[in-house]
């Protein structure tokens, strides 16, 4: 059968569109660091608080930070500024039913900020419901998008401390109204590459007295930005998660309000995706509860929580090919809790923190957690400097973007040199 050079051509390019329609289905995201956080809603300005016992659906791609429909999921801070007890927050992609989990509480009505990833809903929106009547600000720093080679992967690394102003040598508090850089590819014991273009932080503001109304953390190099990372109203130690992009000579600068001290852990760095097994992409999944220890009755527990938290093998079922867990972390402590700790399973407790209630009030943070490999793989550990309920809840994992395999039947005969 003689087949034309045309038909051939035509054959070939179906096969490219295949593979890449294959290529294109998988649910691989990668990041997008913004060149500095932005304001994207702030209902004291535009809307009116959220009713209590209602939801209210925010249409990211039209808000004027400049985001663009491919991107997949959004790298969200959300503040709340209620005027009495909030119970709680949910945030989760328009369109989509809510999900049974929470993203921040504020029981005693305090302002409040927590990072979450937030997958974009029918024309990129988001849905907020709250518990009770609240304003709400939502900045972004960053989104994804499906992976690319011009977006950025994710390395995971075991927590580990970059800077902690209180120690010697660590500068004292950051002087009110101020900014002051951090370097993080430097730091001994912490291993960041020069390639990383933006860092997965938690920062903890300790401020030795009185309260910090804003703490800003951005690119170094860039300007103060009119968003915030935390709010810490009430003088107590309180931390955040951050992805902050690399400024000048890889540094972060942190702008504070009132003097604080300041202490800053790194959990993983976004870099140009490169061969091997160490880059990682975010696959979203509908919000999902991993673990609540009060359920069935379940007691209180103080310093390490045992057995480790089986988050492979929980309702949220991520596959054994994930690295790291995108978790939201709820304590509920019985009096004070110096501090939560979460780690991989396997490996020594690290001298970091995943969130802070000194003061003892339900505490809700987002931490991205890795997982170790081998006979640990799928498990993480948590330590209570104190005595707590936790709660753990998954808006995602990162996982190697998984090979392309292109599977073809039989091409049509050809006849030589047509």
């Amino acid at each position: 059968m003689r087949t034309s050079r045309s038909t051939l051509l035509f054959a070939f390019a179906l096969l490219f569109m295949a593979a890449s329609l294959i290529a294109h289905a998988q649910t691989a995201l990668q990041f997008v660091s913004l060149p500095a956080p932005c304001r994207l809603i702030d209902t004291r300005q535009t809307g009116g608080p959220i009713q209590g016992g209602t939801k209210r659906d925010f249409p990211i791609l039209q808000e004027g930070c400049n985001i663009p429909a491919i991107a997949a999921a959004y790298s969200l801070n959300v503040t709340v500024v209620p005027p009495g007890p909030m119970w709680f927050l949910t945030i989760w992609p328009a369109g989509q039913p809510q999900p049974t989990v929470s993203t921040l509480n504020s029981y005693d009505g305090r302002v409040k900020a927590n990072a979450a990833i937030v997958d974009a809903g029918t024309n990129g929106a988001i849905s907020v419901y709250v518990s009770s009547t609240t304003d709400v600000v939502l900045d972004i720093n960053g989104y994804f998008v499906p992976a690319t080679d011009s977006a950025l992967a994710f390395y995971s690394l075991t927590p580990c401390r970059i800077a902690d102003t209180r120690l010697a040598g660590g500068g004292g508090p950051i002087p009110g109204g101020t900014s002051r850089n951090f370097p993080v590819l430097d730091v001994p014991g912490c291993t960041v590459p020069s390639t990383a273009a933006a860092y997965s932080l938690n920062i903890t503001a300790v401020p030795p007295s009185g309260p910090l109304y804003v703490l800003k953390a951005y690119p170094a190099g860039g300007s103060v930005p009119a968003v915030s990372t935390l709010n810490d109203y009430t003088g107590t130690a309180v931390a955040n998660a951050a992805l902050v992009g690399a400024g000048t000579n890889g540094e972060i600068s942190v702008w504070a309000s009132n003097n604080t001290d300041v202490v800053i852990d790194i959990d993983g760095y976004f870099a140009p995706p490169v061969t091997g097994g160490l880059a990682l992409s975010l696959y979203t999944i509908t919000p999902c509860r991993v673990i609540d220890t009060r359920s069935g009755g379940g007691q209180p527990f103080s310093g390490l929580l045992v057995p480790p938290v089986d988050v492979e093998h929980s309702i949220c079922a991520p596959p054994a090919q994930a690295q790291a867990y995108a978790l939201n972390a709820t304590v509920l402590p019985v009096g004070a809790l110096g501090f939560l700790t979460l780690w991989p399973d396997g490996e020594p407790q690290p001298g970091s923190s995943t969130l802070n209630a000194w003061d003892g009030v339900v505490t809700n943070n987002m931490a991205i957690v890795p997982t170790d490999v081998g006979m640990d793989a799928g498990k993480i550990n948590a330590y209570a400097a104190g005595t707590t309920q936790l709660v753990l809840d998954m808006s995602g994992y990162f996982a190697p973007l998984p090979a392309l395999i292109v599977t073809t039947t039989s091409l049509p005969g050809g006849t030589l040199s047509v």
